[in-house]
């Protein structure tokens, strides 16, 4: 067996400062691959949700998912904390999303200006056109650093048409399909 030398790898204590070693951590996250999913629904009658790159099924049996969310987000308090404890849409984005999720993610624009939405059961909204939608309610909560991850219970799903949005190296792309032979 050959065992390759791991020399060139960045220290996270060594950096010079916080912003530099932040930089370059989160360009090595940004290596691998992941999916773009939004996560909607109604408060007091208007829309409120987000965009997440941080997701992943969990378990069949029970249905979770898991989503990270920052501690920062102003947006992730409203949908968890709702009076009605209604449910959330979690969308698969499309790989037509690309400016879907850019305009949830905004911490300024309006997030829902021109989107399609879908009401869904207990508040619950879906954005049209995604890959799969995910009627979802909070299972639990646990610190992360500077996110908090959330496990999220499955209600219900539908997978749709499209192939999924796939954020990679802050860029975001599609999946093509390969024929192998």
């Amino acid at each position: 067996m050959s065992t390759a030398s791991a020399a060139g790898l960045t220290s996270v204590e060594d950096a010079p400062d916080a912003a530099t070693a932040h930089r370059a951590l989160r360009d090595a996250f940004g290596r691998f691959p992941s999916g773009v999913v939004s996560a909607c629904a109604r408060v007091d009658g208007a829309p409120v949700g987000m965009a997440m790159s941080s997701f992943t099924s969990v378990s069949l049996d029970p249905p979770l998912v898991l989503v990270c969310v920052d501690r920062a987000s102003s947006t992730w308090p409203k949908l968890r904390d709702r009076a009605d404890g209604g449910r959330l849409g979690v969308s698969v984005l499309g790989e037509a999303h690309d400016r879907t999720a850019r305009q949830l993610a905004s911490r300024t624009a309006d997030r829902f200006a021109g989107l399609a939405l879908v009401d869904g059961e207990g508040g619950a909204l879906f954005v049209d056109g995604a890959a799969a939608w995910l009627e979802c309610s909070v299972e639990s909560e646990l610190p992360g650093g500077d996110h908090v991850v959330v496990l999220l219970r499955v209600h219900a799903h539908r997978v749709l048409e499209p192939g999924p949005l796939v954020f990679h190296a802050s860029t975001f792309s599609t999946v093509a399909p390969t024929l192998v032979g």
